[in-house]
């Protein structure tokens, strides 16, 4: 029997996914916990995991195209099925699966109307969608690290839960056996409802499952055992002119450090362990995807930094491709849209001698195991001038201003896809060292997609650096609700006049981008003459 797969909603705010790649080719056999595809959100690239085996009969989906959350994503079914009805009848999938039309494998059952709880026995504990942030309402299942049926230990990882700003681990508080699994990886569930169950081995849990999850939802899953539950049917409403298309075969091990990450949870965390960078391992899986040998096996005279080279274009001839505008994108270009268009902003331009800085760091990096970086002496200097200029450290609102008495200082971070703010708070308390060193595990995490939702939000003023690039001065646009931005340029080698005679001096040009419904110009100027004590001369800070 033929069954419809459609676009998952991986998170609370997902209204379309984008298919980055396809794992799987129409005619392939596909097995339960196969990867079909990659989806990509606003957030982060996703696997989506098969909850279902037979043959991939028709995607309706190509590599690239965006499509609504339940729109038809591909047909699994039995090898030769004719599914020209339900690509001709897309209203015949509508319907609820009923206990009579059912497979034997899979029911449904209907809501009952008042809410039954059953005896729980003894030893069993219910593990519930956990409230991983402030902000969270919902969860999904990004990957399983335990099976139904084994050991679970106080402290182990559970699975992997995915929001719409990170994938963090859950870790269990309890110990036994996991005798039931409530939602299959790539599956969405609100806070506090079913995710799992956990007692002494043997331990019939169905009662408990079916009671819990029909409470809370029109439909649930039935375990066929008293410890595996039952495969779900999916129901989508297809799209009846899609037509099959083929992804390409599977290669030769490549690097994957240009191209997305095809890997395995299991690889993914041994990766984490030992500090690798997924960037940098060669995946010997199925479509080159990076599977625990390959972790294992990975040393670093492996990697390979092939240097890209551009497509060749005759002379005289036009020549374009055209890329499909990614989740994260589409986020950055509607928030930045709406910062820019909606707050007034203005620009102070200084410019600062940056000699004593220079000599003050290479200094304080002559203490053993101690390295700074010019970065981290202007998120310590703002965090100290913000303490003595709250307007500047304020918060705009619809109805209200918020002057911080805290300093949360973001730190825009680029990665593959756009830019990410990662936090670091109560900076002015923070040391140069204690700063530099949260703001590069910031830099590493955000470009794996690890940092969690709590590290990027609530900030109260951000930095953005581009000196790096050899950039000297740039304006940036203000990181919402804050009510500034500095954007820092590259330390800069020239001539300039000290004690009325013309020396070679270093200096770093600094733009404040200030948003005029909180801060003034003479405020925002204030703000720059404090921050222009500090960065000139650093010895100040540690006072």
């Amino acid at each position: 029997m033929a069954i419809i797969v459609n676009m998952p909603r991986l998170s609370d705010t997902m209204e379309e996914g984008t298919v980055a790649s396809w794992l799987k080719k129409v005619g392939d056999k596909v097995e339960e916990g196969d990867i079909l595809a990659e989806i990509e959100t606003d957030k982060a690239t996703m696997e989506f995991e098969s909850f279902n085996e037979g043959t991939l009969l028709h995607i309706g989906v190509q590599e690239g195209e965006t499509t609504m959350v339940d729109a038809l994503l591909a047909i699994i079914g039995d090898e030769g099925e004719d599914i020209s009805a339900l690509l001709a009848n897309p209203t015949a999938t509508e319907e609820p699966t009923t206990a009579e039309d059912s497979t034997e494998d899979v029911v449904e059952i209907e809501p009952v109307a008042e809410s039954s709880s059953a005896v729980i026995p003894e030893g069993v504990i219910v593990v519930t969608m956990p409230r991983l942030s402030d902000t969270m309402e919902e969860g999904t299942v990004a990957s399983w690290l335990k099976n139904v049926g084994d050991a679970v230990e106080e402290g182990d990882i559970l699975a992997e839960i995915e929001t719409d700003k990170a994938t963090m681990e859950f870790e269990s508080f309890n110990e036994g056996t996991l005798l039931y699994i409530g939602l299959q990886e790539g599956e969405s569930a609100n806070v506090d409802d079913l995710l799992a169950i956990i007692g002494p081995a043997g331990t019939d849990v169905s009662a408990v499952a079916a009671n819990f999850s029909t409470a809370a939802s029109a439909a649930v899953e039935v375990p066929q055992e008293a410890t595996k539950p039952a495969t779900p049917v999916v129901k989508e409403t297809p799209k009846a002119d899609a037509a099959p298309v083929a992804t390409p075969v599977a290669v030769a091990p490549v690097s994957n450090t240009t191209g997305r990450l095809h890997i395995s949870p299991l690889a993914r965390k041994m990766a984490d362990d030992k500090g690798i960078a997924l960037n940098q391992l060669m995946g010997s899986g199925e479509n080159g995807r990076i599977i625990k040998r390959d972790v294992e096996n990975f040393t670093p005279a492996a990697v390979s930094s092939a240097a890209s080279t551009a497509k060749f274009v005759p002379t005289g001839q036009e020549d374009f491709e055209e890329i499909k505008n990614s989740q994260m994108r589409k986020t950055i270009a509607k928030r930045l849209g709406e910062s820019k268009f909606s707050a007034p902003h203005y620009y102070l331009n200084v410019e600062f001698d940056m000699d004593n800085a220079m000599a003050f760091r290479a200094q304080y990096n002559t203490v053993p195991d101690t390295k700074i970086s010019f970065n981290d002496i202007i998120v310590k200097a703002c965090a100290l001038a913000l303490r003595q200029h709250p307007q500047v450290n304020s918060q705009w609102f619809a109805d209200r201003m918020k002057l911080n008495n805290h300093v949360h200082v973001g730190v825009a971070v680029a990665v593959e896809d756009g830019l990410v703010v990662p936090v670091v708070r109560f900076a002015n308390e923070q040391s140069l060292p204690q700063i530099g060193a949260a703001v590069r595990d910031f830099a590493g995490r955000a470009r794996n997609k690890k940092l969690t939702p709590q590290e990027m939000d609530g900030s109260t003023f951000t930095v953005s650096n581009l000196g790096m690039f050899g950039i000297e001065s740039f304006t940036s646009i203000i990181n919402q609700p804050n009510s500034a931005i500095l954007s820092v340029g590259a330390i800069v080698q020239k001539p300039v006049v000290k004690n009325g005679q013309v020396v070679v001096g270093n200096t770093i040009k600094l733009t404040l981008a200030c948003d005029h419904r909180t801060v003034d110009g003479a405020t925002g100027a204030q703000f720059l003459q404090t921050l222009k004590g500090y960065v000139e001369n650093p010895v100040t800070m540690l006072v």
